[in-house]
């Protein structure tokens, strides 16, 4: 059963920048998971509902040192290259794929090694706040069951995709799907199989439609994952313009872009996540914008892979959907805290410049800056918007996803301890010895001695 009541100081976003402190105020959950009312102290009947709360012994209290977040949604997870974080990182996009992504992924035709990291992946994403991840598995029908089946037992929101890679001009004979058909028949398996599985999910369990990225699907895959999405109605996710390489070998294959393509095949709809997109240019975005398609901003991943700073700021401004992903292992870490602070990072390089051989007024991009308070919605808010989901925010209506955080071990003075400067502390310093408790849909799914 989920808590029915959770008393304590929370932070959450409303809109884009905004970020709202409410001290010690009353979470009511229904027999769902699902924030039914916050009672502020200053509500004349804040006094009767804790006592009421707590005459029943259903009601979670939070310490002066403890805050509420909410929490976590991660847009773009590669689940089976967990074993490679932080592996090879140093070398080029197409070596790390060839010699040691795909020989990995290969692997996951053995159910008992996919069960076993798959456990432990999701174990690491809830105790690092993570309540919701877009996964991408990989071709193999039985293991990405696993890795939906094994989010379901754990509490995690997890939405899965059996990955689609069917050209045989563009994957390694060892692994790619065997063919077309084949893969579409599979897709739709494993949309209907993830589908049962929900009905007695309380948290929900997503099938998401999967082309890796256009280079790896023939134009038959690409459309029929299209038509899929359609019957279906599901998610989608895939790669758009990542890097140089892919944007331009989009361009050249289709005659348009990655985000032209994908959409005309279909792939582009209000429960669509394309990660990255760093080379998407303005006609792009309203195509991003008139669809209601979310971009998946993966910071430290791009750092390595994405040739580029992705100009989020620019984005938001004309109105593109936006949430925060760890690209999980194209990005080494799990912890959309250390991803939060790289998209602030990020965004100061690409204002400020990097070269110095140029002139300071030629060196960077104006007006490119995020933010903490913009990163933070990245991370909540906005993830929710982009998978058309009532999650990421504390407030009526949506899901309790709470992550809660202590700062007994964080730097404390006094004349730091305004909640600006509390939230600051918490999202720059804490790491997961720091997140005591998590819960999704209000079941606990971590908690930490």
């Amino acid at each position: 059963m989920p808590i029915q009541a959770i008393k304590g100081s929370y932070f959450s976003c409303p809109s884009y920048g905004q970020v709202d402190y409410h001290e010690d105020a009353l979470i009511e959950l229904d027999d769902q998971g699902v924030i039914q009312a916050i009672v502020n102290q200053d509500d004349p009947a804040y006094p009767d509902r804790v006592d009421h709360y707590r005459s029943q012994q259903n009601l979670v209290e939070l310490t002066a040192d403890q805050y509420l977040l909410p929490g976590f949604i991660d847009t773009h997870i590669h689940a089976p290259q967990w074993p490679q974080a932080g592996i090879a990182l140093d070398r080029p996009l197409t070596e790390w794929l060839d010699q040691h992504t795909f020989p990995l992924e290969a692997k996951y035709a053995d159910l008992d090694f996919a069960k076993r990291v798959y456990n432990d992946l999701v174990d690491q994403l809830l105790a690092h706040g993570t309540t919701t991840a877009l996964y991408f598995a990989t071709i193999h029908k039985e293991a990405s069951l696993a890795l939906a089946k094994i989010c379901a037992e754990k509490g995690q929101r997890g939405l899965v995709g059996k990955v689609v890679m069917d050209d045989p001009a563009g994957n390694p004979d060892y692994y790619r799907d065997a063919s077309t058909d084949q893969a579409l028949a599979d897709t739709e398996d494993f949309i209907l199989a993830v589908r049962d599985l929900a009905k007695d999910v309380p948290q929900g369990v997503y099938p998401v439609v999967t082309p890796r990225f256009a280079p790896s699907c023939t134009d038959e895959a690409l459309a029929g994952l299209g038509e899929l999405a359609a019957k279906y109605n599901c998610h989608v996710q895939s790669h758009c313009s990542e890097g140089q390489w892919e944007h331009d070998f989009t361009k050249e294959r289709f005659g348009k872009t990655d985000t032209e393509a994908l959409a005309d095949f279909g792939l582009f709809g209000p429960k669509s996540v394309m990660a990255h997109s760093n080379f998407i240019n303005d006609d792009d975005a309203k195509i991003f914008c008139d669809h209601q398609t979310a971009v998946a901003h993966c910071p430290i991943s791009n750092v390595y892979f994405a040739n580029s700073v992705i100009p989020i700021r620019h984005l938001k401004d004309l109105g593109v959907q936006i949430g925060l992903g760890s690209d999980i292992s194209g990005g080494f870490s799990p912890s959309l805290y250390d991803n939060i602070k790289q998209a602030v990072m990020s965004s100061r390089q690409l204002e400020e410049g990097v070269d110095t051989r140029l002139d300071q007024d030629d060196r960077g991009v104006a007006n490119s800056r995020i933010g903490l308070n913009e990163a933070f919605y990245l991370a909540t808010a906005g993830g929710g918007e982009a998978l058309d989901l009532p999650i990421g925010q504390i407030a009526p209506g949506f899901a309790g996803d709470l992550q809660v955080v202590s700062t007994s071990k964080l730097p404390n003075f006094d004349i730091f301890s305004e909640p600006e400067h509390i939230l600051q502390r918490i999202l720059y310093l804490s790491n997961k010895e720091d997140i005591k408790a998590v819960y999704c849909q209000g079941r606990l799914v971590h908690a930490k001695g």
